[in-house]
């Protein structure tokens, strides 16, 4: 088994429209979510498709990544990431929703481990460690930039 998918949700009590702001403001990213990114750089941009070039960090460890992204106006992004570095490559999605108290975020990474050796430590570590992780890192930080009262 090379590839897993990782899934979760998550309820933010603030509009769509500001997740989505903050959420697909990449130039930020760095500075919205320390823990995950280091650096973002827009090597090219055609209306709302972007090649990203991403410094980012994982297992107390920078990863450089490529990505192909596709900004979703008002629900979101999709996007095809590749860290030759780490031996990852993978489609993430994080897609919003209205909801009755805010905005759902439903996340979705699908990522291929293509280095035979890391998939004996990774898949374990990726299931169990990755997305609380992530919660812990962007929604309690994004709860934090927009649940401010």
């Amino acid at each position: 088994m090379n590839e897993i998918t990782l899934h979760d949700q998550w309820l933010i009590k603030a509009p769509v429209d500001d997740v989505f702001r903050i959420m697909t403001d990449f130039e930020r990213f760095p500075e919205n979510f320390p823990k995950v990114a280091e650096s973002i750089r827009i090597e090219k941009r055609e209306a709302n498709d972007l090649e990203i070039e991403a410094t980012v960090k994982s297992f107390g460890k920078k990863f450089r990544v490529k990505m192909k992204t596709r900004i979703l106006p008002g629900k979101g992004f999709i996007s095809n990431n590749d860290s030759y570095q780490f031996g990852t490559s993978g489609h993430e999605e994080i897609l919003l929703s209205p909801h009755a108290e805010g905005t759902l975020i439903n996340y979705t990474y699908q990522v291929a481990i293509h280095k035979k050796w890391l998939r004996i430590i990774a898949v374990p570590l990726l299931r169990w460690y990755s997305m609380k992780y992530w919660e812990k890192a962007v929604i309690a930080r994004l709860k934090m930039i927009l649940e401010k009262q």
